[in-house]
């Protein structure tokens, strides 16, 4: 991580960029943060790069690439550039720990409990990633960030989707030499087997300090990697004995030999009593934990402010649209109702010693049901009358960013709904018709004791604009804690949102029905 100089911009899209974490082929990665203080991951592309013709299309692949696969192995997206805006940038949450590249060029090879692990957890990783039908093209050490709790998979830039034309013929050999699969060098096939032939030369990477097509300290050109690959067998001295028979599996040269899915994993087996954070490489849980606080005094610390503006996820391709609003059913808006009455609502699902899910939604918008309007005042004003005029895009003045904090609800009985001490929600609005993403909710909501997070993030498809309300639908909806593996979040649920003046929007009326949330939200600068 480097400082920030004067040749950087002082903000991308709003976010100030606190330091530079590192430079690539497409560009520059400056850490960043929300208006609530979570670090980012912040990718700028080079402007030459994003004047290509087609470099447009392929980043917003990317994004919807890696919005599409979401599991604790990799990171979520954010925020993104609106399209046909530069310059062209995507942030991610950030993730402050080194890469399996990093770590073995620093402190050699893993010990073999931590080879072990890390295959097990590559093998559910890579598998979320299929079964999204994803192939991901890009497996290797530098992609593998060595978190606390588990591996982390990044970086879709050359993923590919299962629909897409260029499927199993086309490009070539992009990616990585050293980690391609061999029918991709030879007939440019690309399959989900071959992110199973990268595992595998990532876990030799692991126990070796090289590639299985590398002789140890062996600076090798890419073209002698490609050609080994096609047609030498692989060198496996130093791997694990227990691994052996499956990694020689995993490097078939035919790929209909290699295991995937469920065969996969039950070869490659994730053992709670024994997994990655068990079996931490010595040294690295203190190498965790400087970067963690270097991370959150940048973040902390006095710099650049704010993020001020809109930046607020923009209107995706239609591709992007189509898939995060695919699967489940989604209700139309009810009409308005004079004397209408929302109600806020939060609910949990409490499994074993767990939350199992939290569900924000408002019940009843612009009316109650069967058709008999509620009679009750609406907390900040009034609902919008039936003869209000109807918009075909959400006003300008809506957009930005809305925050606001509640104080959450420590009086609940934590079995049939959590005890919460803040509820903390951040609204993001841009641009959007009738019918288009209009933006995100991001919900930050800390359980009594535990101090887990148990919050939502959705995007938001806006349903309908009615003189000074609007009605959102949640389309797709994650834990915004992505560990947090025994949290669902529920899509669908209908929002109604009333803009009581430039700077605030009210949320409903507050007391129990609440559960501690904000009762209205304020403009962020």
């Amino acid at each position: 991580m480097r400082p920030v100089d004067a040749t950087d911009p002082a903000t991308v899209g709003g976010y100030p960029l606190l330091a530079r974490l590192g430079a690539g082929g497409m560009g520059q990665v400056y850490l960043s943060r929300t208006p609530a203080g979570r670090p980012l991951a912040l990718k700028v592309v080079r402007p030459d790069l994003a004047e290509g013709a087609d470099f447009e299309a392929r980043f917003a692949r990317e994004i919807r690439n890696s919005d599409l696969v979401r599991s604790p192995f990799t990171v979520s997206v954010v925020d993104f550039s609106p399209p046909g805006r530069r310059p062209l940038w995507l942030a991610t949450e950030y993730v402050p720990a080194p890469s399996l590249a990093d770590r073995v060029g620093r402190h050699g090879p893993l010990p073999e409990a931590s080879v072990r692990a890390l295959a097990g957890e590559l093998a559910a990783a890579i598998t979320a990633v299929h079964d999204c039908a994803l192939t991901h093209r890009d497996v290797k050490p530098s992609n593998i960030l060595l978190a606390r709790e588990r591996p982390m998979l990044i970086d879709f830039g050359i993923a590919r989707a299962a629909d897409d034309s260029r499927h199993t013929r086309g490009n070539g050999v992009i990616g990585s030499p050293g980690y391609l699969p061999p029918e991709q060098i030879a007939q440019g096939v690309v399959h989900p087997a071959g992110d199973v032939f990268a595992l595998a030369c990532v876990v030799v990477f692991a126990a070796t300090g090289h590639s299985p097509f590398q002789y140890p300290g062996e600076d090798v050109s890419a073209a002698s990697l490609l050609y080994r690959v096609v047609h030498e067998e692989p060198r496996l001295d130093g791997l694990p004995p227990g691994l052996l028979p499956v990694v020689t599996r995993c490097l078939a040269k035919d790929p209909d030999r290699r295991p995937l899915g469920r065969e996969l994993t039950e070869l490659l087996p994730r053992r709670p009593d024994t997994g990655w954070r068990h079996a931490l490489p010595a040294g690295l849980a203190d190498d965790l934990a400087a970067r963690e606080a270097e991370v959150a005094h940048l973040v902390g610390a006095d710099g650049p402010g704010r993020p001020v503006g809109v930046f607020g996820p923009p209107s995706p391709p239609a591709a992007f649209t189509d898939a995060m609003a695919g699967g489940g059913e989604r209700s139309a808006p009810p009409p308005a109702r004079r004397g209408a009455r929302t109600a806020w609502v939060v609910t949990a699902v409490v499994g074993v010693a767990a939350v199992a899910a939290l569900v924000v939604s408002l019940l009843d918008p612009f009316g109650g049901r069967g058709g008999q309007g509620g009679t009750g005042p609406q907390a900040g004003g009034s609902a919008a009358p039936s003869g209000a005029v109807t918009a075909s895009a959400l006003p300008a003045r809506w957009l930005g960013v809305w925050t606001g904090s509640g104080p959450g609800n420590p009086a609940a009985d934590g079995r049939l709904a959590p005890r919460t001490d803040s509820f903390e929600v951040t609204l993001t609005l841009h641009a959007a018709a009738v019918g288009e993403l209009a933006g995100k909710q991001v919900s930050h909501v800390s359980e009594v004791g535990t101090r887990r997070e148990v919050g939502c993030t959705e995007a938001l498809e806006l349903r309908e604009v009615r003189g000074g309300t609007a009605v959102l639908e949640a389309v797709t909806s994650h834990p915004t804690d992505r560990s947090a593996s025994l949290l669902t979040c529920e899509k669908g649920h209908v929002y109604v949102v009333e803009l009581t003046d430039d700077d605030t929007l009210s949320l409903g009326e507050e007391g129990a029905q609440s559960a501690g949330a904000p009762s209205r939200l304020r403009r962020s600068h």
